[in-house]
């Protein structure tokens, strides 16, 4: 990763890197959103066709083979949605494959030993790492989709992110009556995640859920397979780290509830807490058909704990 980072900066013109390149700077670390509009970084549609393809080997390198592919997948959907719009507006002038509204920002110096980071945001997409020595945070981590289903046109009935909602609706209908009922926190699904865009995760207020601890085998193990189903769209090595972390801060301790209907069609959301984890996914937007997913991790986003060990140890 150091040496993909570095080889895209040898790319960057003077006026680029100004752009992309900064001080390893705490707020700029933690500034993101999944909302439209600029960030600050260099636009990857302002890239060169060399420079652009280096970009997406860091988006690459942080993501699983299938954490990639849905990667792809949702940014088709966002170039989708805009070549709808520009052709609404009659601009035939634009291509939406090189209009799309996605930042490149990478903090520090990917040469040194000193902590750096990278990360690619726009709308609908967080992907980032925190380096730390020989260690990588890759959270938070968000991908969003409008729409999350295609109703018209060639692709017609393609989904983004099928397995997120279809595993937690399996762990639903495999509850019995009475877990089914602490598992619904609320009859009305909330109009978006509760973690929002906030640089600092904390769990939700309103109840948890149906815990780990209360389920049998197989509830376990789709319980499980929805968990891991985020956190294996990251590298392998971060996938292993962060499901050692949840494992480690017990997994009887994590929570799944669910908001809103169960039919589908209508507006849903569903959170998996504990004491190092916060996974949410809202599907209410746009006649529920615009998904919001996140994966937070309450220790270790933006590598605050790597960070926090790494001073003490400079300080001592």
């Amino acid at each position: 990763m150091r040496a993909a980072a570095r080889a895209l900066i040898d790319q960057l013109d003077r006026e680029q890197r100004r752009s992309a390149v900064f001080g390893f700077e705490p707020e700029l670390h933690r500034q993101w959103t999944y909302l439209p509009g600029d960030r600050p970084g260099v636009r990857l549609g302002d890239l060169s066709d060399a420079q652009l393809e280096s970009a997406l080997d860091l988006l690459q390198l942080v993501h699983s083979v299938r954490g990639w592919s849905d990667a792809q997948l949702v940014i088709a959907i966002e170039a989708a949605r805009r070549a709808l719009a520009l052709q609404q507006a009659g601009r035939t002038d634009l291509d939406p494959y090189r209009d799309l509204p996605y930042w490149l920002v990478i903090l520090g110096d990917p040469a040194s030993t000193a902590p750096w980071a990278w990360r690619i945001n726009g709308h609908h997409l967080l992907a980032q790492a925190t380096v730390v020595g020989d260690q990588v945070s890759g959270v938070p981590h968000f991908f969003g989709a409008e729409p999350a289903t295609v109703l018209a046109g060639p692709h017609a009935g393609l989904r983004a992110l099928p397995r997120e909602e279809d595993l937690a609706r399996e762990l639903m209908l495999a509850l019995q009556e009475d877990q089914r009922r602490e598992a619904q926190i609320a009859t009305d699904a909330p109009s978006d995640i509760a973690s929002r865009w906030d640089p600092v995760a904390a769990l939700p207020e309103q109840p948890r859920g149906v815990s780990y601890a209360r389920l049998d085998r197989r509830q376990r193990e789709l319980f499980v397979a929805l968990i891991r189903q985020y956190i294996d769209q990251a590298a392998p090595a971060v996938a292993n780290q962060a499901w050692a972390d949840i494992s480690d801060a017990g997994l009887d301790q994590v929570s799944f509830g669910w908001a809103g209907p169960f039919e589908r069609g209508a507006g849903h959301y569903y959170a998996l807490s504990g004491p190092s984890l916060l996974i949410e996914y809202d599907n209410t937007q746009d006649d529920a058909n615009h998904i919001h997913s996140v994966w937070r991790d309450l220790r270790r986003d933006f590598a605050g704990d790597l960070l926090a060990q790494h001073y003490a140890g400079v300080h001592h």
